[in-house]
């Protein structure tokens, strides 16, 4: 049974500046075009953390099962990999703040009017998800550079922006 710490670290803590500097890039245009609303730069924050968190735990359980997350591993602890977590646990844990993410970004889109974002948000989730899970994660494939680019580059900046102004 993994520890609170062990989740913590789990979740990557490192990794939230990923989350952090399109919310705050995007705001900043925002308040440069006159439309900063901060309650909608707090939920494209949570959005974007929740989501950070959520691909972290997807990629841990993803690697985890499939064996991708030997002993010799360099780098931050991996629940399943490293056998503390229950895959399963870790799965729904990535799910949760997947959710999460989801009614925060639903919030959101009821504020600022603009319904077909839900539409980028499921896409955002399916990225997170089949990043290394799935039949065929594209992350496996060269892909994973480019998807978090738009995702968390484009995507992130752009909507942040949009849903305030």
């Amino acid at each position: 049974m993994a520890t609170k710490a062990q989740w913590i670290e789990g979740a990557r803590p490192r990794t939230l500046p990923t989350a952090i500097a399109p919310v705050v890039a995007g705001s900043a245009m925002a308040a440069a075009m006159g439309g900063l609303a901060l309650l909608r730069a707090f939920l494209a924050l949570f959005v974007a953390l929740f989501l950070v968190i959520g691909v972290n735990f997807a990629n841990d359980y993803s690697d985890g099962i499939r064996g991708a997350d030997g002993a010799d591993r360099v780098g931050p602890l991996r629940l399943v990999g490293s056998g503390v977590a229950d895959p399963q646990h870790v799965k729904a844990a990535a799910f949760g703040c997947f959710g999460a993410a989801g009614i925060a970004g639903l919030v959101l889109v009821a504020l600022c009017g603009h319904w077909w974002l839900l539409a980028v948000g499921v896409a955002c989730v399916a990225a997170a998800w089949y990043y290394t899970g799935g039949e065929h994660p594209y992350g496996y494939r060269g892909w994973g550079e480019i998807f978090v680019f738009v995702f968390f580059g484009l995507v992130a900046v752009t909507g942040t922006t949009y849903t305030q102004t």
